[in-house]
């Protein structure tokens, strides 16, 4: 009985070890204080060549709009590499920028 219980302990704290050690959803909040229409927001973890999908779709971010995001794509970073196009009647350009966004919690982009 004893071994039973111990066996019983070992499994629960091993299973307690593998919840803890699974990645999170990161959430922030993205705001557009610039004077365009933001169109289309990608990220991608610092060091991977290759954009992922536009996180709007078929959405976009008005000036002054602000959006909870989550990205839950089952990695355990922070530093997001991040690109935002604007309007195309906008006189902004492309904008590339990368931060930590488990520290920040929110990223306002500016003109």
């Amino acid at each position: 009985m004893r071994s039973m219980l111990s066996a019983a302990g070992f499994l629960a704290a091993a299973i307690l070890t593998t919840t803890a050690a699974q990645a999170e959803d990161l959430v922030f909040t993205l705001t557009n204080g610039t004077n365009s229409v933001l169109t289309r927001f990608y990220t991608s973890p610092v060091g991977v060549n290759d954009w992922e999908e536009d996180v709007f779709g078929k959405d976009v971010l008005g000036p002054g709009e602000s959006i909870q995001l989550t990205i839950a794509d089952g990695r355990t970073v922070c530093e997001y590499d991040m690109r935002f196009e604007f309007d195309e009647d906008s006189n902004l350009d492309t904008t590339e920028d990368s931060q930590n966004l488990c520290e920040l919690g929110s990223y306002t982009i500016h003109e």
